[in-house]
C-alpha cells in the first residue's frame, strides 16, 4: 500500500510539472507571435517617420525635399532657420567641417590694407571662422593633410574662403574679398538659366506658398485651400524629380495653368497683407540662405580642386618613382658634376615639387636661349618627389643644358630647422585687399603678390661657389632669351625683381611694423629674380632675415606671415627694379590681360590658383604654357596627362 501510495504521489508530481512546461511553452509562443507583429509594425512606423519631418508643417503641405546636402561649412555662419534646416542636416555638416579643416591652407595668406588715405591698415585671417579685423595675422593650427593626396600648390595658394556673413550673396559686395579667385572663375563661367519652365514652376511655388497660410485660415475658402495645397504638392514633387526642362513630365503645361489659376483666385481673396508679406519674407530668407550655401559649397569645391594634385600628375610621379627603383644601376649627373659649381656658367635655381611644371619651365628656357651649352639648372625638391625628378631629367635631355636635382632633406644644413625648411621651401603667394573709404561707400582692390620662402635665404650657403643665379618659380614659362640678365649692372643691389607698385610698403605699415623703411617703395615679386650671391654674402642678408624672423616669431604670427614680413624688410633698398617687359604676372587669376602684352613679355608668371596644368586654368593663357610641353612622351600618354 505504501508502495502504491508512493507511486501515485510521484505521478501527480509529473503531471503538475508537465502542465507547467506546457503553460510556459504557450506563453513563449504567444510572446513570439506578439513580437512578430510588433517588429514589422515598428519598422513600418520608423520608415513612415523617415519620409516625413519630425516637425510637420502646420500649414498642411509637404515641403520640398532637397536633393543636395543642405548643410553649412564651419568656416561660415550657420543657418538659424529651424523650419528649413533640421537637426539631421546640421549633423551631416560636421563631415564637411572636417574636410574644410583638412583642406584649408594652414595659415592666413590674405592681407587686407587700405589706400594711403589715413585709414588704418588691417590684416585679416581669411581661414579663420570669424572675419574680425586684427592688426596682425592670427595663427591657424596646421591641418592633417592626407599623404595619399599630395598638395602641389598649398604653399602657393591665395587666401582661403572667408566668412561671408549670414543671408544671401549680395552681388554688390566684394565677392573676391570673401571667396578669393573663385569669384573670378565663377564670373567667367556663369551661364544664364535656360530652363524657363522650371523657373516658372519655382516662381509659382514661391507665390503659392506665400498665400497659402492666409487662405487656409478662412473657413469660407476650403475649396481654394485644397486646390492650393494640391497644386503645391504636385509642383514640389515635380521639382524634386526634375532639374531641367528636359526632365519635366508630360502634361506639365496643364499643371502650370492650374497653379496659375489657383494663384489668381488667391490674390482676389481679401486677406491680411501683413501675413502675406511676412510669409514672403520668410521664404525669401530661406531662398537666400540656400543660395548662400550653394555659393559657399562651390567655393569649397573650387579650393579643393586647386589644392589637390590631379590624378594624372599623381600617376606620372608614382610611375617615375617606381621606374627609378627598377633601374638602380643608372648613373646620373656624375659626368657633369664640375659644371654645377662653375661660376662662369649661367645658373638657374628652381624650387618645385611638380615634375611637369619644372620640365616645361626648363624646356622653355632652353628653347628660347641663343646659346644653351652654358645653362645649368638646379631643381630643389623634397624627398617625396626627388626620385621622380631624377629619373625624368635623366630620361629627357634639353639640348646642351645641364640639370641637377637636389633633395632639400639631404642638404648639409645642420644649423637650420629642417622641418621648417621642408614645410616652407616653395615661394609663398598672398592675396592683398586694398580698401578705400570714399564717403559712405567702401571700395576694394585685390592684388596678388609672391615672395621668397625660408629656403631661399639659404641660397648662398647651398651654392657656395656661385656668385650670381637666376631664381625661377615653377609656375612661370619663358618666351625670350634670359642671358641678358647676367649683363645687368645692379649697382650694389642684391635682388633684381619686377616690382608691383600697386602695393606699396606704406599701405602695409601696420602689418610690417614701425621699422625704418621707405613707405613709398613698391613690393617686389618672386617668379623671375636675378640674385647677386656675392653681394648677399657681403651684407650677410641671411642673418638679417633670421633676425627679423626671430623678432616677428615672438608674436603669434604663422610661418608664412613671418616669411612675407621678413622678405619685404630684408631687401629694403636692395631691390633692383627690372623693366616690366621682363615678366608679366597674373596669368593664374586675371582674365583681362592683354594678349599683345603677353606676347611681348620675356617671362609669363601664372601666379594665382588657376595654374596652367590644372583643369581650372584660364583657357586663353594655357596655350603659351602647353607649347613647351612634350606631349609625345609615353608616360604622359599612359597617365593621360593632357592639361
Amino acid at each position: 500500500m505504501k508502495g502504491g501510495g508512493g507511486g501515485g504521489g510521484g505521478g501527480a508530481v509529473l503531471v503538475t510539472t508537465g502542465k507547467r512546461r506546457w503553460r510556459s511553452l504557450v506563453i513563449g509562443v504567444l510572446f513570439l507571435v506578439i513580437l512578430s507583429m510588433l517588429v514589422p509594425l515598428a519598422f513600418l512606423l520608423g520608415l513612415h517617420n523617415g519620409f516625413h519631418s519630425p516637425n510637420p508643417n502646420p500649414n498642411g503641405y509637404v515641403p520640398v525635399h532637397k536633393t543636395s546636402i543642405v548643410s553649412d561649412l564651419k568656416i561660415y555662419d550657420k543657418y538659424e532657420n529651424s523650419e528649413t534646416f533640421n537637426y539631421a542636416e546640421n549633423y551631416r555638416s560636421t563631415h564637411i567641417n572636417d574636410l574644410v579643416k583638412k583642406l584649408a591652407p594652414n595659415i592666413s595668406k590674405d592681407v587686407r590694407s587700405n589706400f594711403p588715405d589715413g585709414a588704418k591698415t588691417e590684416t585679416s585671417d581669411m581661414s579663420a571662422t570669424d572675419t574680425s579685423h586684427h592688426s596682425k595675422v592670427t595663427p591657424v593650427s596646421p591641418p592633417a593633410v592626407p599623404q595619399s593626396l599630395p598638395n602641389t600648390s598649398n604653399s602657393k595658394i591665395a587666401g582661403t574662403v572667408a566668412d561671408s556673413g549670414r543671408g544671401g550673396v549680395d552681388e554688390n559686395e566684394n565677392c573676391e574679398l570673401k571667396f578669393g579667385s573663385y569669384c573670378l572663375w565663377r564670373r567667367e563661367h556663369r551661364e544664364e538659366m535656360k530652363d524657363t519652365m522650371v523657373k516658372k514652376l519655382k516662381d509659382q511655388l514661391f507665390v503659392a506658398r506665400a498665400y497659402y497660410p492666409s487662405i487656409a485660415k478662412l473657413p469660407s475658402q476650403d475649396k481654394l485651400t485644397r486646390a492650393l495645397r494640391q497644386n503645391i504638392q504636385e509642383v514640389e514633387r515635380v521639382l524634386s524629380e526634375s532639374a531641367t526642362d528636359v526632365d519635366l513630365p508630360p502634361g506639365i503645361e496643364k499643371k502650370i495653368q492650374r497653379m496659375e489659376a489657383a494663384i489668381t483666385k488667391a490674390k482676389s481673396v481679401p486677406v491680411d497683407c501683413s501675413n502675406v508679406d511676412k510669409k514672403f519674407r520668410q521664404i525669401l530668407d530661406m531662398t537666400n540662405d540656400e543660395a548662400n550655401f550653394h555659393m559657399k559649397q562651390s567655393a569649397f569645391l573650387y579650393q579643393l580642386a586647386v589644392q589637390t594634385m590631379p590624378k594624372s600628375l599623381h600617376c606620372l610621379s608614382m610611375r617615375l618613382t617606381v621606374e627609378y627603383f627598377k633601374s638602380p644601376s643608372v648613373v646620373m649627373e656624375l659626368s657633369q658634376a664640375d659644371r654645377f659649381s662653375d661660376p662662369s656658367l649661367h645658373h638657374y635655381v628652381i624650387f618645385s615639387t611638380n615634375v611637369l611644371a619644372s620640365s616645361v619651365l626648363i624646356n622653355s628656357t632652353v628653347l628660347c636661349a641663343r646659346e644653351n651649352k652654358n645653362q645649368v639648372f638646379h631643381v630643389l625638391t623634397d624627398g617625396q618627389n626627388y626620385f621622380a625628378m631624377k629619373l625624368w631629367f635623366f630620361r629627357n635631355t634639353f639640348k646642351e643644358a645641364t640639370v641637377q636635382v637636389l633633395n632639400i632633406e639631404q642638404l648639409n644644413l645642420e644649423s637650420h630647422d629642417k622641418a621648417i625648411l621642408i614645410h616652407m621651401f616653395l615661394p609663398v603667394e598672398y592675396r592683398v585687399s586694398l580698401l578705400s573709404v570714399d564717403g559712405p561707400s567702401i571700395h576694394s582692390k585685390m592684388q596678388y603678390i609672391s615672395v621668397f620662402s625660408h629656403l631661399h635665404y639659404l641660397l648662398p650657403e647651398i651654392f657656395q661657389s656661385l656668385t650670381k643665379v637666376v631664381v625661377l618659380d615653377d609656375d612661370v614659362v619663358v618666351q625670350k632669351d634670359l642671358s641678358a640678365l647676367w649683363d645687368i649692372n645692379m649697382g650694389g643691389k642684391v635682388n633684381g625683381a619686377v616690382q608691383s607698385c600697386s602695393v606699396s610698403l606704406g599701405q602695409l605699415k601696420s602689418y610690417l611694423g614701425e621699422n625704418s623703411y621707405d613707405k613709398n617703395s613698391c613690393a617686389w615679386m618672386s617668379g623671375l629674380n636675378i640674385v647677386d650671391l656675392a653681394r648677399w654674402r657681403e651684407l650677410d642678408l641671411t642673418k638679417t632675415y633670421q633676425r627679423l624672423v626671430r623678432e616677428v616669431s615672438m608674436g603669434e604670427e604663422s610661418k608664412e606671415a613671418v616669411a612675407l614680413r621678413g622678405s619685404l624688410l630684408t631687401f629694403q633698398d636692395l631691390v633692383y627694379a627690372l623693366d616690366g617687359v621682363w615678366a608679366l604676372s597674373g596669368l593664374g587669376h586675371d582674365y583681362g590681360l592683354n594678349i599683345e602684352a603677353i606676347k611681348k613679355a620675356a617671362v609669363l608668371h601664372y601666379n594665382g590658383n588657376m595654374k596652367p596644368w590644372l583643369e581650372l586654368g584660364i583657357p586663353r593663357y594655357k596655350k603659351f604654357w602647353k607649347k613647351f610641353l612634350n606631349q609625345e612622351d609615353q608616360l604622359l600618354s599612359e597617365c593621360n596627362v593632357h592639361p
